[in-house]
């Protein structure tokens, strides 16, 4: 114990976020902040109430920040921040839509970490999160280990639960994986995919394959359309908590996340869905495995398809 995480934006995802990690029970600590007056310190007080229920003891902190950083402080000595803040989509928004406005956001907070934080591992979810995430870095400039974004966790699991669904199995039964970016040029790595052991190629069409894939891509999209308002929350706060669990926890666990790629599959100076190890430092390393070539084309593709936008950021 002793540990302090922070969540930054108190929305559905955050507010989700920062339950999730308090019911983890591993840190003493979980601040909540949100510039609307009052609403963190209200889900922290009603988090707080279901302690004895849940059986947890992580106290959770809900402070309201003002435009010049007014509240910040509180984040001070935080070892992880996960950034949520920014415009949810409305149903006919693209991730890049987001992008001016979220940039503007997402640097003010950034600035607000490195002042208060500076040893935080920082692990971005406001979208579009490749370019966000990268804005982040160069905004608190952290070593960039210590700043990553969330895609492939996400994805993943999004893609996990169709293959399951498809071939009505348990989804602890399907190892599934994508890589690239958080949306139009996500790589999903069928040759990494299996159920109950065999490879999926076995088991599906390569037809069918693609479908999910591309329901997969359009995942996040397909929420938005149903909910008319707002965006998805639970999918997406349970990947940001597992995250920021693996570097509270220095676990060297491997997981798909948006992080600086320097040579990997000869790919250099980008932020990219990659799998890489998680631990107190951030990423302890980028993990390189086999793929395809056409997995490997897609994500030289999806590397300059990002690199393109992450150049813009530094301006935003």
């Amino acid at each position: 114990m002793g540990k302090k995480v922070t969540v930054v934006g108190a929305g559905f995802y955050g507010s989700t976020t920062a339950q999730r990690l308090a019911e983890y029970d591993i840190f003493e600590t979980v601040v909540l902040t949100d510039i609307i007056d009052g609403k963190p310190a209200g889900l922290a007080l009603d988090i707080n109430q279901s302690r004895s229920i849940e059986g947890f003891e992580t106290k959770v902190v809900g402070v309201s920040t003002g435009p010049n950083g007014e509240g910040y402080e509180a984040i001070a000595g935080s070892d992880v921040v996960v950034v949520t803040a920014g415009l949810p989509r409305k149903p006919g928004m693209s991730r890049m839509d987001l992008l001016e406005v979220n940039a503007k956001i997402v640097r003010q907070v950034a600035e607000n970490i490195k002042k208060y934080a500076p040893n935080a591992v920082v692990i971005v979810v406001s979208n579009p999160v490749d370019e966000m995430t990268a804005l982040a870095q160069l905004a608190t400039e952290f070593p960039r280990n210590q700043v990553f974004g969330q895609a492939g966790v996400l994805d993943t699991a999004r893609f996990t639960n169709f293959i399951a669904e498809e071939l009505n199995v348990p989804v602890s039964s399907v190892k599934a994986l994508t890589l690239g970016s958080h949306g139009d040029t996500m790589v999903p790595v069928p040759s990494r995919c299996t159920v109950d052991g065999k490879p999926l190629s076995d088991l599906l069409p390569a037809d069918k394959i693609e479908e999910l894939v591309v329901r997969t891509r359009n995942g996040g999209a397909e929420v938005v359309a149903l909910l008319k308002t707002g965006s998805a929350y639970y999918a997406p706060s349970a990947a940001a908590a597992r995250m920021a669990k693996a570097v509270a926890e220095d676990s060297g666990v491997v997981m798909p996340v948006c992080a600086w790629v320097d040579g990997e599959y000869g790919i250099s100076g980008v932020y990219l869905g990659v799998e890489a190890e998680l631990g107190a430092q951030g990423i302890k390393k980028v993990v390189e495995d086999k793929l395809t070539e056409s997995e490997l084309a897609g994500l030289k593709e999806a590397a300059e398809a990002v690199r393109a936008k992450q150049a813009d950021v530094a301006h935003l």
